[in-house]
Parts: C-alpha cells; sequence; structure tokens
C-alpha cells in the first residue's frame, strides 16, 4: 500500500485551519499525568478564545489532583477527517470573577448540575498554550501553528 500524498499547506492557512478542526471537533481529549501514569480522557471546554480553552472540573474529580501536582497538560482535538489539533500547555485556575461569571451565566448545564457559581466543587481551568501543532488526516507531519497570532 502507498502512502497518501497529502495536499501541502501554506503556513499563512495554519490558524484558521486548527481553528477550523477544534470548532468541527468540539470535544478534545485531556492528557494528564498521575504519578507515572498518563490519563486521557474526554472533556466539554465551557469557553475558547482562539487556542486558549476554559473546561470546567469538579475538585472531587481525580484530575484535580493530577492538575495540581503537574499543570503541564496537553489537549487533543480530531475532526471528522481526522484532522488533528494539539495544544500543549499549563493548566491554570481562573480566578477572574468577571470571566467566570461570563462562562457560567453562558453554560446551562453548569448552572443545571451546580446551582450555584459559589458551589464549592467548581473549578475552570485555563490552558495556556505554550505549543499548538496541526496535522492533517495522514499527513504524518505536524506543523506549528504561530502562538503570535493566537492571543
Amino acid at each position: 500500500m502507498t502512502r497518501p500524498s497529502p495536499q501541502p499547506i501554506n503556513p499563512a492557512d495554519l490558524v484558521d485551519l486548527a481553528q477550523a478542526a477544534m470548532t468541527a471537533a468540539k470535544f478534545p481529549f485531556l492528557a494528564t499525568i498521575d504519578g507515572d501514569q498518563p490519563r486521557l480522557r474526554p472533556i466539554s471546554p465551557v469557553r475558547t478564545e482562539g487556542f486558549v480553552v476554559y473546561f470546567a472540573n469538579l475538585r472531587s474529580y481525580h484530575k484535580t489532583g493530577e492538575i495540581a501536582a503537574n499543570p503541564r497538560i496537553e489537549l487533543c482535538y480530531m475532526d471528522p477527517q481526522h484532522n488533528q489539533v494539539r495544544i500543549t500547555g499549563v493548566a491554570e485556575l481562573l480566578t477572574n470573577r468577571v470571566l467566570l461569571q461570563e462562562i457560567w451565566d453562558s453554560n446551562p448545564l453548569l448552572r443545571q448540575y451546580l446551582g450555584t457559581i459559589d458551589n464549592p466543587e467548581l473549578i475552570v481551568y485555563r490552558l495556556r498554550p505554550t505549543l499548538v501543532r496541526y496535522m492533517r488526516e495522514w499527513a504524518m507531519e505536524y506543523h506549528e501553528v504561530p502562538l503570535a497570532d493566537t492571543r
């Protein structure tokens, strides 16, 4: 079987291609470290600004301890055409009350599940990206997406 020949990518299109793949994929997978064991699970972002992704969590969840012990995480999106976006970065607790209120107000599932923004179980993380990579299906080559264009 011959290896597929992917279409070349214009570097000027990388930000748009990556963001389109993220939109189409909707739900990324979150990678954390649990001691010496990698852990992977799907998450549902509550807000996305370029490649800065916010996601909610509960204090009682195991990943809370994993992120506290090692905040270096990675998200991986894969759209229906198998294009991938990998966002490597650092998870930070969201402490900006105005932004937290905006996220709360725009997310009926959070409100239904937690009842109040002051529920002590609620944590919202902000993924501060340090590296974004994009790969077209079967290209077998990642392209680094410029972060300067994403903030």
